[in-house]
């Protein structure tokens, strides 16, 4: 199958990097795969030589890209701004014959953030013959039907034991608003771990970081965190850190969390939203009331002073992503759906 991904992106955060893994999946299965938008350099470092990758940093971008693309047989686009850019080139008009346009939905909600995008939305979905949903909780709460096709990462080695790992707390995302890292820090602050030697480790930027070093300082626990930036070594910091926080109570579904149950890291997030289908299914993991921070705090220390629990939580999180969350099962079930349309 000749299939093309297409989102509007000079960045590289969770939907690119499900773009990136889902395109090496289905290379790997011997389909003819482009990948459209995504921070070029980060983009092709995860992408075999097979895979064309053609930047995309605007909505034009995205409708110049589609037609370098070339003879394809279904389009997966991410994300509303991409969809505008297939209507923009006359891509999504009802003819027989061409590309099928298929549209992952990664966010619970209807179309775009403005009512200009918003209206735009309603004549979209009407001209895309399928939608993808990364998760329960956006199928129910998105505009039009969808097929539900969880993420998946790969499965990772063995993880360390807890004796073995660093005490440390790793907070992995985006650093804006929606995802909650000032309820880690708060929490982290409550939950008494600096007394006993651990730290908290932010990984990745966003517009509230000057805000949340700020909030650092003014509960005096800044010399106990420390913020990273963009990190390239993700992986080796969820393979050792102590315990991965995901506070995020609208998280679609949540691809560091997966990553973090691939390698055996302990994790604790919101009991909300994506969260509920992936860590929410190990049943002796915790799950933290979101927004709460003088209950995160708890639970913070009762994880972080039980490394046996934290080891029987990795093991069973670990199982629990290799059987229901694989990137196989992901690129089988997306095929699907391009078969469905075709």
């Amino acid at each position: 199958m000749r299939i093309a991904h297409a989102v509007r992106s000079d960045g590289f955060a969770g939907v690119e990097r499900h773009i990136q893994q889902l395109a090496r999946a289905e290379d790997e299965a011997g389909h003819e795969v482009t990948v459209i938008g995504g921070d070029p350099p980060r983009m092709q470092a995860g992408l075999p030589d097979s895979v064309r990758h053609l930047p995309a940093t605007t909505v034009l971008g995205v409708t110049r890209a589609l037609r370098q693309a070339g003879d394809v047989e279904v389009v997966n686009l991410h994300m509303t701004a991409a969809e505008v850019g297939a209507a923009l080139g006359g891509f999504l008009t009802r003819r027989s014959g061409g590309p099928r346009y298929v549209v992952t939905r990664h966010f619970a909600g209807v179309r775009g953030g403005s009512a200009p995008v918003r209206l735009a939305g309603r004549y979209l979905r009407h001209r895309v013959a399928a939608q993808i949903a990364v998760s329960h909780y956006v199928a129910d709460r998105i505009d039009g039907d969808s097929t539900v096709v969880h993420s998946g990462v790969a499965p990772r080695p063995d993880g360390l034991p807890a004796a073995e790992r660093e005490q440390s707390v790793l907070l992995l995302q985006r650093l804006e608003p929606e995802k909650g890292a000032d309820i880690a820090i708060a929490a982290f602050a409550s939950s008494g771990l600096i007394d006993h030697g651990w730290r908290l480790d932010i990984a990745g930027e966003g517009a509230l970081r000057t805000d949340l070093e700020a909030l650092t300082h003014r509960l005096g626990i800044a010399a106990h965190v420390r913020f990273l930036g963009h990190v390239a070594d993700a992986p080796q910091r969820l393979a050792t850190a102590g315990v991965l926080m995901a506070p995020c109570a609208i998280e679609g579904l949540g691809l560091t969390v997966l990553e973090g149950m691939a390698a055996g890291t302990p994790v604790l997030a919101a009991a909300a939203g994506g969260h509920l289908e992936t860590i929410g299914s190990v049943p002796v993991a915790r799950l933290l009331a979101p927004d709460d921070v003088p209950s995160a705090a708890l639970a913070l220390q009762d994880l972080a002073h039980d490394p046996v629990h934290r080891d029987r939580v990795g093991r069973a999180s670990a199982l629990r992503q290799r059987e229901a969350f694989s990137i196989e099962s992901q690129q089988r079930g997306t095929e699907a759906v391009y078969r469905s349309v075709l």
